[in-house]
């Protein structure tokens, strides 16, 4: 059961390190700063969505790191 956990810790950490990429990448393309290709060039609202899409992935991110273990796994890892 340990090796689940930190297998899914790190899934759910690379998760929300790509939130952060593509909100940062949403606030680039909406401040017409890169990527100048596409809908959301220069379009404002695209840094405000980007701006929440990489809040919630540092927040992901973050609690897929300091979350404890539940009390059934430590109950089942006492020898």
């Amino acid at each position: 059961m340990g090796a689940f956990n930190a297998i899914m810790r790190v899934v759910s950490s690379l998760i929300g390190l790509l939130m952060v990429a593509t909100g940062g990448i949403w606030i680039l393309q909406g401040l017409d700063l890169a990527f100048r290709v596409g809908f959301m060039v220069g379009q404002r609202r695209w840094v405000l969505f980007g701006a929440i899409l990489a809040l919630i992935g540092i927040a992901q991110t973050v609690w897929s790191n300091i979350r404890h273990p539940s009390v059934s796994t430590v109950q089942a890892t006492k020898p």
